[in-house]
Formats: structure tokens, sequence, C-alpha cells
């Protein structure tokens, strides 16, 4: 090799040589800052796993989220987490719903339609009600008209009476008709005359005492107007004294439909508004007359004024002070509109529940305005277009108030999902104690809890045939549960997985319903759904099975109704507080 050779080879070495050394400490120098780099994450403690998209779903160990499918995020030490408990947000899973029976509907503007429904009397026209009453003293001589409810013609002749004062009263008209002008002024004459009628005495008569010259004592008295006769007060023999009522005659011809209309429902009245009117003695037929005249006096009782209806009467279909009922037909005009199933009244204020879409639906307080038929007028709280819960709502509220107390019972921690782990946990209270179920497990929970509330009512009628019908969607609602809610395929409801038996019998279907009703009603006890008044739950203290079995009811269920022995022992038990 020549010495140029050798030259370019050392120096080729020596520059590796430098290379290689100069990594050497390179690495030495870097490797302290990458350990310490790598210790520090190992470090951070994860306190839990949760959906960004869905805070209020929680584990302690990495998963997806069971609304949404996304991956849980790790929350660690220190961190607080996505929030979740501001909004009061409530997530159903699609068979969640199915089951509760969730329904939406949006807001709307339109005019508020109502229906006001009264109930009134028919009564005779005051106008035309007249009252025939004595103008002087007498006694009854012939009744002309005996019966209550008969038709009179005008001046048709009603009592004939005897008084003196009358006799009294034609003989002074007569003298001074006899005397004429010379002893009497026209005026004179005119006042005896006026006096005649004044009595009582009818012109006919005064012009045939005219004639006749005759004064008499006995006079009748006739009918002033067309009509039917109300009351008589009138009997042959009976002596009367001036003011003293004989009869009383009303029109029929058309008749008043009164009714009464409260302070509240005044604003929507008005003259010339239709109303449709029935009678119970003439059944499905319906008259609509308008409004004619609402009295602006309101009774001092009541708080009511009266509302007069013309009805038309010249068939005679309608009776006298016949009790009627009228249907008004009211609208407002175009205000914002929302269903009134949506709305629920469980807080201090009225609140709907909005269609967030992905199955999660928010409280929204509302201020409402006039009640119409199907619908509330919205003076806040909501936009056209909105989507609200009208079926189901009062469940969901339900299950978020749970929630809510969930939350605030466990002093604001998260609330993880796998009971196994947080007995486990080295920040438990070395005591222990039992974890609050999550708004996870509730909506979960929560449809088969009313499906079993069924069943249970099915054995305790001992309705064999109806508990079979119920059993599929007992099974949905329990499949649904079992694979929605963390850690339920290892909680005491998993053995039900295969399906309850159905029977042959009643005391082998009651016995296999007893372990899993019991089991259900301790997980129900645990979420406090009998404190939401979503259910009720009992226990009997000697259940054929376990000795002491427990079930659930829904509250409107009439009393204790035990599945476990039906009508044999159908109130044996005690409810649950």
């Amino acid at each position: 090799m020549s010495a140029s050779a050798k030259t370019v080879a050392l120096i080729l070495l020596l520059t590796a040589l430098a290379a290689g050394s100069a990594g050497y400490f390179i690495a030495l120098r870097t490797a302290p800052s990458h350990a310490a780099s790598s210790a520090t994450a190992a470090a951070r403690k994860i306190k839990f796993y949760q959906s960004p998209m869905h805070p209020w779903i929680k584990s302690d160990r990495p998963g997806k989220c069971t609304i949404c499918g996304m991956d849980l995020a790790p929350v660690y030490e220190g961190e607080e987490g996505f929030d979740s408990g501001g909004s009061g947000l409530v997530t159903l899973t699609p068979a969640t719903a199915a089951v509760i029976g969730v329904e939406t509907s949006p807001v709307t503007r339109g005019p508020l339609a109502r229906t006001l429904r009264v109930t009134g009397v028919l009564d005779d026209d005051e106008t035309l009600h007249r009252v025939l009453s004595a103008q002087l003293p007498g006694r009854i001589e012939k009744l002309h008209i005996n019966t209550i409810g008969a038709a009179v013609a005008p001046g048709a002749p009603l009592v004939t009476l005897y008084s003196p004062e009358m006799l009294s009263a034609q003989r002074q008209y007569v003298e001074r008709l006899r005397a004429g002008a010379i002893a009497f002024t026209a005026s004179e004459l005119a006042d005896a005359r006026e006096r005649l009628l004044s009595l009582g005495l009818a012109e006919p008569d005064v012009v045939a005492l005219e004639r006749s010259l005759q004064p008499s004592a006995v006079f009748t008295l006739h009918a002033p107007a067309a009509g039917t006769i109300i009351t008589r007060h009138a009997y042959e023999g009976q002596w009367v004294q001036t003011n003293d009522q004989l009869f009383e005659i009303g029109d029929f011809s058309h008749l008043w439909f009164v009714f009464d209309a409260y302070e509240a429902d005044l604003p929507w009245l008005r003259a010339g508004q239709p109303v449709d009117v029935s009678t119970p003695s003439l059944p499905g037929e319906v008259f609509t007359a308008p409004i004619d005249f609402i009295d602006p006096n309101l009774d001092p009782a009541t708080r009511a004024a009266r509302v007069r209806v013309v009805l038309d009467n010249t068939a005679r279909r309608f009776l006298h002070r016949q009790t009627a009922y009228g249907l008004v037909r009211l609208s407002s005009p175009d205000t914002l509109l929302v269903p009134r199933t949506a709305v629920v009244f469980t807080r201090a204020e009225p609140v709907v529940y909005l269609d967030k879409t992905g199955g999660a639906y928010e409280p929204r307080p509302v201020k409402l305005g006039s009640a119409g038929d199907t619908h509330y007028a919205v003076l806040s709280g909501l936009r056209e277009g909105d989507r609200v819960v009208t079926q189901g709502a009062l469940l969901i509220d339900g299950q978020a108030q749970l929630a809510q107390s969930a939350a605030a019972a466990d002093g604001g921690k998260s609330q993880e999902t796998n009971p196994k782990s947080q007995k486990n946990s080295k920040d438990d209270d070395a005591g222990g104690h039992a974890a609050h179920a999550s708004a996870a497990d509730i909506s979960a929970l929560t449809p088969l809890v009313l499906a079993s509330a069924d069943a249970s009512a099915a054995l305790a009628a001992d309705d064999l045939a109806r508990y079979r019908q119920l059993l599929p969607a007992l099974h949905t609602a329990l499949a649904s549960y079992i694979d929605t809610a963390p850690d339920a395929k290892n909680g005491p409801l998993a053995q039900f997985t295969s399906g309850l038996k159905p029977g042959p019998t009643l005391a082998e279907a009651r016995a296999a319903y007893e372990v899993f009703s019991t089991a259900l009603a301790d997980l129900a006890r645990a979420a406090h759904l009998h404190h939401s008044g979503l259910v009720t739950i009992y226990q009997c203290p000697m259940t054929p099975v376990l000795g002491t079995g427990r079930w659930v009811q829904r509250p409107e269920s009439p009393g204790l109704r035990n599945p476990f022995f039906g009508s044999a022992m159908l109130e044996c038990g005690e409810k649950i507080e």
C-alpha cells in the first residue's frame, strides 16, 4: 500500500472513532432527560375514563361510550374532567326510549284553541215575564185557568173577583156619567174612569159599563199578554189583599240559555260568538246560537258574570228551567305554542325537555301564558321549531332528578360504573359504602323496573295468561339493561338473561319471578327510584322461595298487591321507604 493510501485510511478511521465517541457522549447526556420524562408520565395517575360527548358516562377502565361509541378519554388526578352536572342533561339509549315511549313534537306558532264547556239553565225572557197581582181587596169567585203550564192568549180571562171596592168605584163613575158635564168636569170624569182601569177593570168592561150604567162588584181579570202560566197562587173562595200575587206568565216562544262565566274565561268571550247548546231531553241534538249579552257585573259570591244566549223555541221543544250544556269554541291571536303533555310541573317552575338529538334531553324552564285544549301559550323559554318531549317527559324528569340527587349525595365526586373497582379502590373509606347509581345505570334500569311492575300486577291478579304476554317485553328490557348498564353483565340480574320461567303453573312462574323481582327491587332501591315517585317498593316477610321477597309497583296501583301469593294473601307485606 502506498504512503498516500495509508494516510487516507488513517484519516477515515479517526473520523469514525470521533463520530462514535460523540454519539456515545450525546446519548449519555440525553438519557437522564428522557428517563425523567417517562417517570413524570408514570407519576400521573388516571382517576377515571370519561366520554367527551356524554360526560356523565364514566368508567374505571378504558372502553367505549355506551351511547355514542367514542373512546373514553382518561382524566388524571388534579383534573376536573368534562362538566356533566350543569345542564341536567339526560341521555337515553334507543332501546330505553322505545320502552318508555318517548315521543317529541316541535314548538309551533298559531292561534291558541280552547273549548269552554259550561252548564246553565233555560229560562224565559225576563223582558216579557209578567206578574198578575190583585189591585184591590176581594174574594175569588171563579178561576178560569186552573193548571200551571197552560198556554193563554192575550186578554184571556184568568180569574173573576168579587170586590166591594170595585162596586164603589163603578158607582162613582156611573154617577158622574149620569150627572154629565153640568155637575162634573171632563177631568173629574176621566179620573173616575182611570181609577177603574187601575183597579184591574179591562177596557172592554169599562166600555160595557158606560153603555149599561149598571155597576157590579164582580169583575174579571184578563191575561196582559200571550204566554204560559208559570205559577198560580189563586184558589176559588180565597180572599186576597191588594198586591197579592195571583199568576206569573212567561213567554216560551224563545228561551234564554244563561250560564256563568268566571273571570279567567271572560277575556275569551264576546257577543256574537256561536255557542253549541244541548239538553238531556234531546240527546244527540245540538242547537247553535250566538251570545246575546255578557253581564258586566260580577256576582260577589261566585265571582262570575252571567252570559245569555237566546234560543228559538217556537216548536216548544225546550222545557222551561231545564238544564242545558253549552260548548264555546274559543281562540286567541297567533302565539308560540307548546303541547300541554310536554310541560312537567314537578319543580318550582314549569319545565319541558328539549330533544338535543342523539338520545339527549335537556330540561328547559318555561314561562307559560293561557292554557288551551292541547297547548299552552309560551311567553319565554322556547323558540319556534324547538323539539320537546311530549310523551315520557315525566319519566325523564324523574331520572334527571334522581341523577342530580345522586350527584349531590356523592359530594361532587366522580361516579364510577364498576362496583368492584369502587370496593377495591384505595381511595375508599376504610369501612366502605354502597356506590350511588350513575345516570347511565338509572337510564337503563328505569324501563326494566316499569316492565317488572306490570308483571307483578299480573301475578298479583292471578292472571298467568297476562303474565306470559308481558314476559317478552320484560325480557327485552332486561337484555337492554344488561347490554347498556356498566358492569350489568356481572350484576345480580345477569343470571336471568336466558329468561324467566313462564310456568306451566302459576306457582312455578311465581317461584322463578320471586328471585328476579327481589334482585331488581334491590337495584331500584339503591337507585332511589322509589323516592322519585317512579315506583313503590314492597316486601313480604314470608315468601315461598326466599323467605323475604321484594317487588315494585306503579304508584297509581290501588295499594299493596302481593305477586307471590296473589288473592290468597293479596295484602301481605309492607312498604319500603
